[in-house]
């Protein structure tokens, strides 16, 4: 994997920003429109998941940004659940419940790729450090 410099560079930040930027637009239809208390939860969020892979990016130490993917993963599953209540009482159309829930298991899986991949990279680098002394 190259150096990523910007967290726009990384494929699960841009594909946070797409599910948040469906969620809103879905927010201004249907019974979801006026339930400005669902609303503002649902879209909250949504962008809860790009903002804390922003954020851990931004604080430019991997353990760092582990801890704000683990943060972005459980924002993923709250997104899921209000999705599924939406769901279960019409609030949403059940080909977009089915999608998005793809989507975010998916994303889900990349996020928990991706604190993998900085754990073992932390681990690797400790042990070369450890064995070059």
């Amino acid at each position: 994997m190259g150096k990523i410099k910007q967290f726009e560079d990384l494929e699960i930040w841009k594909e946070a920003t797409n599910i948040a930027i469906e969620i809103y637009l879905v927010t201004e239809t249907g019974k979801l429109k006026t339930d400005f208390g669902m609303k503002d939860q649902i879209r909250r969020a949504a962008m809860s998941i790009s903002d804390n892979i922003a954020e851990g990016f931004e604080y430019e130490s991997n353990m760092q940004f582990v801890r704000f993917l683990r943060y972005s993963k459980g924002s993923s599953g709250e997104l899921r659940n209000k999705l599924y209540v939406l769901k279960k009482i019409d609030f949403i159309e059940e080909e977009f419940y089915v999608s998005m829930h793809k989507r975010l298991i998916d994303l889900s899986k990349q996020i928990s790729g991706f604190i993998k991949y900085l754990r073992e990279f932390e681990k690797n680098k400790s042990l070369n450090k450890h064995s070059s002394n």
